[in-house]
């Protein structure tokens, strides 16, 4: 007599983005390529390319609440993935209807810079991820502007500066941080894992390639993913694996990504090189 094998839910909370390659399209990829079935909350229906955003048009907390609800009354989800929230009432939103049905892990990609440098949301939307969804995360994941503007300060250019500025990101009260360092100079591509335990390094080789089109959200995913595959028991040297483990798939992604021809501007991660 065969049994069902129980697949972990995952829930990704985030903006569309009709080329695929992040927001919400990019994260059901990851979260279907990693072995979850994947659903969906959309914040915001945005035009957007490889090359760019061109605009934004964010969808009321209400109707996000009602998405969250429904789904939450019919679906049990093991892990969740929040994206770019640009407004304190729907940080709040999310707050209360998460915490009312809370999942196993919550993962946060605190989305607010771009990839120009330009500061996304305004200085209420910042204080409203630091303040409402941080300390609701398990883990989250800033890259190195993110996390200056996060604590107000200038963005770290070195190692060392990156390894000062963990401690105020523990301050926030998330138990695991991972701080991404792509924007440093040179060759490696190092991440710095706060966790209960203490901090380690996650070293990695820079990938030669153009295609850096959703890696944030692909990576966020994929901790969501590898997360939810982990025992309610899960002790801490596990969930630091999970993590290490999501960072090397999004560097196969990111190697097989020469494969891909998508559009004219920054090209994605390719999601599904373990298949195609």
């Amino acid at each position: 007599m065969s049994h069902a094998v129980s697949i972990p839910h995952t829930l990704t909370i985030a903006g569309s983005d009709p080329s695929g390659g992040a927001g919400l399209q990019g994260d059901i990829k990851t979260l279907s390529a990693l072995g979850t079935y994947a659903t969906n909350v959309i914040t915001a229906v945005i035009a957007q390319n490889t090359r760019g955003v061109a605009a934004v048009h964010p969808v009321p907390a209400g109707i996000i609440r009602e998405q969250l609800d429904n789904l939450l009354d019919d679906v049990r989800i093991d892990a969740v993935k929040i994206g770019m929230v640009a407004s304190r009432e729907v940080a709040e939103t999310l707050r209360e209807a998460l915490e009312a049905r809370r999942p196993r892990w919550i993962v946060l990609d605190p989305v607010m810079v771009a990839k120009s440098g330009d500061v996304l949301v305004d200085a209420a939307g910042i204080s409203a991820v630091r303040d409402v969804l941080v300390p609701m995360a398990d883990v989250i994941t800033p890259n190195l502007p993110e996390a200056a503007v996060l604590l107000g300060v200038a963005a770290p250019t070195t190692a060392d500066a990156m390894e000062a500025m963990l401690p105020s990101l523990k301050a926030l009260a998330s138990p695991y941080v991972l701080l991404k360092g792509g924007h440093l100079a040179g060759d490696s591509c190092p991440d710095l894992l706060a966790t209960p335990q203490g901090d380690r390094w996650l070293p990695a080789p820079r990938i030669d390639t153009a295609n850096l089109h959703g890696t944030g959200c692909a990576l966020s995913s994929a901790i969501a993913a590898h997360l939810a595959h982990l025992p309610p028991d899960a002790d801490h040297e596990r969930i630091v694996t999970a993590i290490g483990d999501a960072k090397r798939w999004l560097h196969e992604a990111l190697e097989a990504s020469r494969r891909l021809d998508v559009g004219q501007g920054r090209g994605p991660v390719h999601h599904f090189n373990a298949w195609w």
